[in-house]
This record gives C-alpha cells, sequence and structure tokens, in this order.
C-alpha cells in the first residue's frame, strides 16, 4: 500500500513540475505577446537585462529555420515530442531515479513542451529575454530555455557528482 501511495505522489510530484514549467513559460510569452512589439527593446536594468521580442522559427540560435517544410516538422516537432514523451514516461515508471534527477527531467520536459507549444499553434516559438553582464552575454531565450537549462545543469550534476549514490542519498519511489 505504501509503494502505491509513493508512486502516485511521485506522479503528482512529476506532473505537477512539468505543468508549473509549461504555465511560467506560456504566462510570459503571453504577455510579451500583448505588450512588446516585435524587435522592441526595453531596457530593464540599463544594458544588462533587456527584454524584446523575436518570434524564431528555428531551434536554439535559429537553427533549421530554413528548412523546408516537411523537414522543419518532423525535425522540431515530432522528434522532439517522441523524446520527450519517452522521458516522461522513464522518470514516471522508474523509481530509482533521485528527486533532483526528477526535478531536473522535469524541467526539460516542461520546457520543451513549452516550446513545442508554440512552434505547433504560431509556428515559431517567441523570444524576449537578453541578459549582458561583463563576460557572460546571452543570445535571446524565453522561460522554457530557462528550465532546459537548469533541467539539464542539474542532472548532468547529479550524473558527475553522483557515481555512487552518495551525494544525493534521497530516491523518490
Amino acid at each position: 500500500m505504501k509503494l502505491k501511495l509513493n508512486r502516485k505522489i511521485k506522479l503528482i510530484f512529476t506532473l505537477g513540475l512539468v505543468v508549473l514549467n509549461i504555465s511560467c513559460d506560456q504566462i510570459s510569452k503571453t504577455v510579451v505577446r500583448q505588450t512588446i512589439e516585435p524587435y522592441e527593446r526595453i531596457n530593464v536594468y540599463k544594458d544588462n537585462f533587456i527584454l524584446t521580442k523575436v518570434e524564431n522559427t528555428g531551434a536554439a540560435y535559429s537553427l533549421g529555420s530554413d528548412l523546408g517544410p516537411i523537414l522543419k516538422i518532423v525535425l522540431l516537432q515530432v522528434l522532439p515530442i517522441l523524446i520527450l514523451l519517452v522521458l516522461l514516461r522513464q522518470i514516471i515508471i522508474k523509481t530509482e531515479y533521485s528527486r533532483p534527477t526528477i526535478i531536473g527531467f522535469a524541467c526539460i520536459i516542461g520546457g520543451g513542451i513549452g516550446n513545442l507549444f508554440d512552434r505547433i499553434i504560431y509556428g515559431s516559438v517567441t523570444d524576449f529575454l537578453i541578459i549582458d553582464i561583463g563576460i557572460f552575454k546571452t543570445e535571446i531565450f524565453n522561460m522554457a530555455d530557462v528550465s532546459i537549462m537548469l533541467g539539464s545543469i542539474l542532472v548532468l550534476s547529479v550524473a558527475l557528482l553522483d557515481k555512487k549514490g552518495s551525494f544525493f542519498k534521497e530516491k523518490m519511489q
């Protein structure tokens, strides 16, 4: 009985994190779409934190923008959907992943779904943030990209630091 309850809690926790990531992404993009003109530049803090609006028809750094329509659908929609479904299935079914790993994968899935939603519904992904602090300068990005990056860093950190299961001992079952 306890095992079934733990699995249900894990499922609710995981799906809740995925939905939270999607929601943050989609709410921020909706606000940007409604309030910022394309390529308008709003300096939030000097030239270090900038809001703008760009519609990206490709992947990161506009890679794939020039692909034909069929290839673009396959590579930027169908393939990511399959990968995200497999990843979601893995973290829901497997019980030996640590909490940080599950959180990382949930962020990756939520961010991926957020950008996929844009590609499918709008035909492009809305990017709107730029950070430029000394040697740290980003390309334009959105909250889904933040989720994907933070999730990736968390999963990689666990993989690199937790080779023997000693760094993150507590597992979700």
